[in-house]
């Protein structure tokens, strides 16, 4: 059945990311074995004795190196503990280089790696007997114990029983190396006792310098190993690939006899040859220490990676890694009602579906604690729309991700439209996070989709934004347009472009989801007029940059007659107002008359500009509101600022600040006395540079915004009316006028009621 193929390939997911990850640990831990066992930093001199011959070959000399570049790994080389030395030997001896040669670890196998091999003979007594004579070369003089490693296949073509021995009776430990297809019986008559651990095979690189650092420190040549190791023997199987006589069959020959002129004919066996592997068993003896990671510190999926003996680090998932072990490094610590709406239409597919079941589960985890001020729920969509796990439902963690973990893909149309409807509608019935707040929270919509919806989104997503959600929208880059067209802003997608990115946006969608509780303006009143320089010194493709500027910053601001009023006047020549404060009513109308803003040119006058701004667009005729906090925000190159110093003091001393961003090689001097303060001044290399300074920007004057307002600056009263502040509230004191404002003139109320007077019968 459907359900049970479903089962089985859930099932099968799993068992693929285990046996990747097991994998990965498994590598990560076999590539450290050696160096992570123990260190000789004992005074000691080692001599590698590389065979060159053409018996071993090129590739197998190459695997030798490795296999000595190998064991500096676990040696502490340094002038005063261990010396490393190398002499390559084939039909003659040479030495690569002396003990004193080099003091580093990296050096020596730089080093080693740059010797070239030789070819020649097996002239291994040749070798030995060249060690007799020289000695160590660099070494320090037998005063320090003397190791002599040899690599060889063991194919020597003279004696080598007699200088081996006198080696070893010189003192010098030997350790005999196999390499591609050893002769071992050799290789037994040139090891030190006993035998078993001093005959290793370097084809198995990890186990043989494991094996040589035990026999090391048995002997006591080397440091003991760390508390809670061991050392202990284990069969071993050693193959070498050799030639054997046998039998192949008999064929008639003629012999000869001891009568004169007489033969006779006889059977006379036939050999051939053959190449067979041979396998020695034997004992080899390794060092086994307790894994630090043995114990699974690293929680939450985390890959546990040993260093040394007791130490360890931890790779962390996305979203994990608040401690070494891997705690959630995330935190929803904002009080919000939190919707995911997942997509399960054919569509997204079933693997969309599991995908963003396990994003969904790792987010959970990674945010979520059991004091988090959130509350959770999820709502999956095709075409029909359900909400399995309503909001506050769970508290703990653990039972959330397993109710999650039960969701069964369905199939079907994807009508993201009329889901957003539904949740808009009946997503929410929500239970306080603590029994004392009882004010109903933000509610904040996650839509995570891979699918273009099949019915129209807009009015839905708008109705929805009306309502008061936050919509963020996450899916594929093909997605971008109709996700932002649910989010109401760019700035409320994330998209991603491969699978695996989309659990590298956990952060950012943390972020997104908490931004609702510190949305800068999103919730803060403001009157804010930007005022563009369109002058010929900034330049018409200059000019573009600003306006794309405006536009962009504007979706910072939640656009509406109770939160934030946003006007435009752009100057050259002469001040242009764009539009007053109270001409567009939402953010889409803002863009579109952006869009259209025209360029002016001519020589700029920002003085005037501001004057302009203060009579004709700061007004309440022009839509400004009393009581609420006001800005002007000058973006220029600098030009025309040097009348703008008192206009701009006469802004701030009827309660309007005045921000002005610099673009290029502005005159700051000047700039800096129309903002008044360093605090309202920014600096921006270039035009094309203000959009990473946009949010900054936005920062600043939003801060600004929530500053106390004082209710008579600027004055609302009109026609030269006085505020008088009082309880809280204002009033204005008419001369002439009346109305809240003084916006009636008394002359013309008697004169209108003295007309209607004559005409009434």
């Amino acid at each position: 059945s459907y359900r049970s193929v479903l089962h089985h390939f859930n099932l099968l997911m799993v068992f693929l990311l285990i046996s990747v990850r097991l994998w990965r640990l498994f590598c990560v831990r076999i590539s450290n074995t050696v160096s992570h066992i123990m260190q000789c930093s004992s005074p000691v001199d080692f001599l590698f004795l590389l065979d060159g011959s053409y018996s071993i070959g090129k590739g197998s000399f190459e695997r030798a190196k490795y296999f000595a570049s190998r064991l500096c790994d676990g040696l502490d080389i340094h002038p005063q503990k261990v010396r490393v030395g190398a002499v390559q030997f084939s039909s003659t001896p040479r030495l690569e280089y002396p003990l004193d040669a080099y003091f580093t670890k990296q050096e020596v196998k730089d080093r080693i790696k740059k010797i070239v091999f030789k070819g020649g003979s097996t002239e291994t007594g040749l070798a030995l007997k060249y060690i007799l004579r020289k000695g160590f070369p660099g070494g320090r003089n037998s005063s320090v114990p003397e190791i002599l490693i040899i690599l060889s296949d063991g194919k020597s073509q003279g004696n080598v029983a007699i200088p081996v021995q006198q080696l070893k009776e010189r003192g010098i430990t030997v350790f005999a190396v196999g390499v591609r297809f050893p002769r071992w019986e050799e290789l037994h008559l040139l090891a030190s006792e006993p035998i078993e651990q001093h005959v290793l095979f370097a084809e198995q690189a990890d186990d043989a310098a494991n094996g040589l650092f035990t026999a090391l420190t048995s002997s006591a040549l080397c440091s003991a190993v760390a508390p809670g190791c061991k050392t202990e023997s284990h069969p071993c199987n050693r193959k070498t690939f050799e030639s054997v006589k046998e039998l192949a069959g008999n064929y008639l020959c003629w012999r000869g006899s001891k009568r004169h002129n007489a033969v006779y004919t006889t059977l006379c066996p036939f050999y051939s040859w053959k190449r067979i592997f041979i396998t020695h068993p034997s004992r080899c003896f390794r060092t086994s220490c307790p894994d630090p990671c043995d114990s699974q510190p690293c929680q939450n999926g985390g890959t546990c990676v040993p260093e040394g003996l007791e130490g360890y680090h931890c790779i962390c998932p996305v979203g994990f890694g608040g401690d070494a072990n891997c705690a959630p490094k995330l935190s929803l610590e904002c009080s919000v009602d939190l919707l995911f709406l997942m997509d399960s239409s054919s569509g997204t597919t079933l693997e969309g579906f599991l995908r963003y079941k396990a994003f969904l589960k790792r987010f959970l985890q990674a945010v979520l604690s059991r004091d988090s001020p959130v509350n959770v729920g999820v709502a999956q969509y095709s075409t029909d729309i359900k909400v399995p796990i309503k909001v506050g439902d769970y508290r703990n963690v653990l039972n959330l991700v397993k109710s999650i973990d039960a969701l069964q893909f369905s199939g079907g149309s994807t009508l993201t439209g009329k889901a957003v409807r539904y949740v808009t509608q009946h997503g929410f019935q929500s239970t306080p996070a603590f029994a004392d707040v009882q004010e109903e929270l933000p509610r904040v919509v996650v839509l995570l989709t891979d699918s273009s919806s099949e019915d129209s989104v807009v009015e839905a997503a708008k109705d929805a934004r009306d309502r008061g959600l936050f919509l963020i929208g996450v899916g594929s880059e093909f997605l971008r347009a109709e996700l932002e067209d649910i989010a109401g802003n760019p700035k409320q997608t994330i998209i991603y472009s491969n699978p695996q990115e989309l659990f590298n946006k956990m952060p950012e969608l943390q972020k997104k989801i908490c931004s609702i509780d510190s949305q800068g303006c999103q919730s803060q009143s403001l009157d804010l007029v930007f005022a563009l320089d369109a002058s010929a010194a900034v330049g018409r493709e200059n000019f573009v940059q600003l306006r794309d500027f405006a536009s962009s910053s504007s979706l910072q601001f939640d656009i509406n007659r109770d939160v934030t009023q946003l006007g435009l006047v752009v100057y050259g020549s002469r001040p242009h107002t764009v539009f007053t404060l109270d001409a567009h009513l939402t953010s889409s109308a803002v863009r579109q008359a952006i869009s259209q803003v025209p360029f002016i040119g001519g020589s700029a006058s920002i003085g005037s500009t501001l004057l302009h701004i203060y009579d004709d667009v700061m007004t309440i005729q022009k839509g400004a509101r009393p009581g609420v906090n006001k800005a002007v925000a000058v973006i220029t190159e600098g030009s025309g600022a040097q009348d703008a110093v008192v206009p701009a003091q006469k802004l701030r001393d009827n309660g309007i600040s005045v921000f002005v961003i610099g673009v290029g090689e502005a005159q700051m001097d000047t700039l800096l006395r129309v903002a008044g303060s360093h605090n309202y001044l920014m600096q921006v290399s270039s035009y094309e540079d203000l959009k990473n300074y946009e949010g900054l920007i936005i920062e600043r004057i939003c801060e600004e915004a929530k500053s106390p307002v004082n209710l008579c600056k600027p004055n609302p009263c009109m026609n030269d009316g006085v505020c008088v502040l009082g309880d809280g509230s204002y009033r204005c004191e008419c001369r002439g006028w009346e109305g809240p404002h003084c916006e009636r003139s008394k002359a013309c109320r008697k004169l209108l009621s003295t007309t209607a007077g004559q005409l009434t019968p």
